[in-house]
């Protein structure tokens, strides 16, 4: 919105010229993180008394660890306040006719609305699983489908008109028509190595990013902190990428494909990351609010469609490789227990406790030990993942 209203300023009188810094993506990439972290800083106290004054509580299931009992009725939906700074923070600082910020949002919102029905159920009925899985997984399914079919056609045109052109070709040719190599599946440390995806195949792993993305960062988000930060940091990363391919000079020279209009999303990530600290000035251990699914679901709903609109599906896997072993963990304790269950008439454990963090606080470990050791892994896989705009 204020680059716009900068923009009609610098229209009406020459001597605002100073104003042309609102069009600068980076001055502008600055101020989103620097608005979206006072925001939350300001409101978090406000936010927390209220909602311990209308008993937003966080309720502790059963088989949880003993050590997390004391936590229970902790305010709990805190990523309410984490949605509100990076939403009011990318509506100022963001231009407004970028269609893939507006994506980004749509699919960030859209999650956090799933997250605040199960946070609902689980605070005003009193249910400690919340919303049924399959439930859940519907309309996330069908959010993540509705981003995924758009994105395949626009992440390699400049313009909706293009998009739309490029929609009604497929479906003219039989929907049989080769994609731009744009849309390409890219595999980082390699130059220039792609493999076409089709329609399909992006669409099916798109849809796979984007909730694998949004139910890995729910699980990881069992600790004071444990989630917010390696957020924080994923996104800031693929907020570089986002500037790099947004550009035509810096994708070309470092080899990575050029997506029209990808570089506004540095807002976006700049806004997430000043929001996320701000929370985490109060989710730090001892917390005195979690995010809940409301945040943790729509923040892993953001990182998956991000990564895939700058084509770096692969790097999300591997800067958010906590987030990947902690959904691992989980699936793998599952499967394991079912089969032995099965086989041999009693369920059998991998881990002591998933998902993983657990299995280290089982393991004797204090929770800031797990907390602070999974940031500095992050921060590694972090800098891995960055290395690739050079290491081709």
């Amino acid at each position: 919105m204020l680059p716009s209203i900068a923009l009609w300023l610098q229209g009406l009188s020459p001597e605002l010229g100073f104003l042309r810094v609102f069009q600068y993506l980076t001055f502008r990439a600055v101020m989103a993180a620097m608005t979206a972290l006072v925001v939350g800083l300001v409101a978090g106290p406000w936010f927390i008394r209220r909602l311990a004054a209308l008993k937003i509580g966080q309720p502790i299931r059963e088989y949880a660890m003993q050590t997390h009992l004391s936590k229970g009725g902790t305010p709990t939906m805190g990523g309410v306040l984490i949605l509100f700074a990076i939403a009011a923070s990318t509506l100022l600082w963001f231009n407004w006719s970028n269609r893939f910020v507006w994506i980004v949002l749509i699919v960030t919102l859209g999650f956090g609305a799933i997250g605040w029905a199960d946070d609902w159920r689980k605070v005003v009925h009193k249910n400690p699983e919340g919303m049924r899985s399959r439930e859940k997984y519907f309309w996330q399914s069908l959010i993540g489908l509705v981003a995924a079919f758009y994105l395949v056609f626009a992440v390699s045109e400049t313009s909706n008109a293009r998009v739309l052109e490029l929609f009604i070709d497929w479906v003219g040719s039989g929907f049989t028509l080769d994609l731009p190599p744009q849309s390409g599946f890219i595999v980082p440390f390699f130059k220039e190595v792609s493999y076409p995806l089709g329609v399909a195949g992006f669409v099916i792993l798109t849809y796979l990013v984007i909730v694998g993305a949004s139910n890995a960062v729910n699980l990881t988000d069992g600790l004071d902190g444990l989630a917010i930060m390696p957020v924080v940091m994923v996104g800031s990363a693929l907020g570089i990428f986002a500037y790099v391919t947004g550009n035509a000079v810096f994708a070309r020279y470092l080899l990575l494909p050029h997506i029209p209009g990808s570089g506004e999303l540095l807002i976006f990530c700049a806004a997430m990351a000043g929001a996320g600290l701000a929370f985490l000035w109060f989710n730090t251990h001892p917390a005195q609010v979690f995010m809940g699914d409301v945040g943790a679901l729509a923040l892993g709903g953001a990182l998956g469609t991000i990564a895939v609109i700058v084509r770096q599906e692969i790097l999300l896997a591997i800067m958010g490789g906590i987030f990947v072993v902690e959904a691992l963990s989980v699936m793998l304790q599952v499967t394991y227990f079912k089969y032995t269950k099965k086989r041999y008439g009693e369920g059998r454990r991998l881990f002591q406790m998933a998902p993983l963090h657990h299995h280290f606080e089982k393991k004797g470990w204090k929770e800031t030990q797990v907390v602070v050791r999974f940031w500095i892994i992050t921060m590694l896989l972090c800098l891995i993942g960055l290395s690739t705009l050079k290491l081709r």
